[in-house]
């Protein structure tokens, strides 16, 4: 038995974010899902689209394996962002389950080429010819970085944190501690900010 299978573990850390996008969800208002959180319009719901997106065309015409799928805001003259937010009318079962229908077109990708399989991406012009490793390493870090917006938007939502329901993944301690951590920093942000004058 093999100690180290690279191709597993590359799946393994994509899996895991996978699931935490999702798991960000659970609890929150359509409202909550959907509404902008930052001056740049993020926001939980829309992320997921957009990660759906990316997987079905990184493993998908990537490697000439077609998806199927109909992705509008990919088509020529397509709102801006129009990947980054969900209309009214895209419920988060709609979503979602694009994105697991994207989780199980990826895996299929994944499971029948070798790391080394060669694929072309047509969008990153003459640096476009990959191998499916570099791929799977391009979603897994474009995937946790998108779990680190989901992280700062839940909390700023409701409070809540971590990276599984059974793992907050947090130092410190209750409600109380965390309000004078934050007390501590401001003061030492704000007395920084004094001493450069």
């Amino acid at each position: 038995m093999e100690l180290y299978d690279p191709k597993a573990d590359l799946h393994r850390y994509l899996k895991v974010a996978r699931e935490a996008i999702v798991w960000k969800l659970d609890g929150l208002s359509e409202y909550d899902i959907r509404r902008p959180m930052t001056p740049t319009g993020t926001n939980l719901l829309g992320l997921v689209k957009h990660l759906a997106s990316v997987e079905f065309g990184y493993f998908g015409p990537t490697f000439d394996r077609p998806h199927g799928e109909l992705l509008p805001w990919h088509e020529e003259g397509a709102e801006a962002n129009s990947d980054m937010w969900a209309t009214a009318d895209e419920s988060r079962e709609e979503i979602l389950g694009l994105y697991h229908r994207a989780w199980a077109h990826s895996d299929a990708t994944i499971e029948a080429l070798p790391l080394d399989a060669k694929g072309q991406v047509a969008w990153w012009g003459d640096n476009g010819s990959v191998t499916l490793q570099r791929i799977m390493l391009h979603m897994t870090a474009e995937t946790h970085r998108h779990a680190g917006h989901v992280d700062i938007v839940r909390e700023l939502i409701d409070g809540k944190t971590g990276v599984r329901e059974d793992n907050s993944n947090m130092d410190g301690g209750d409600e109380a501690w965390y309000q004078e951590y934050w007390n501590r920093l401001e003061a030492s942000a704000k007395e920084a900010q004094a001493k450069q004058g």
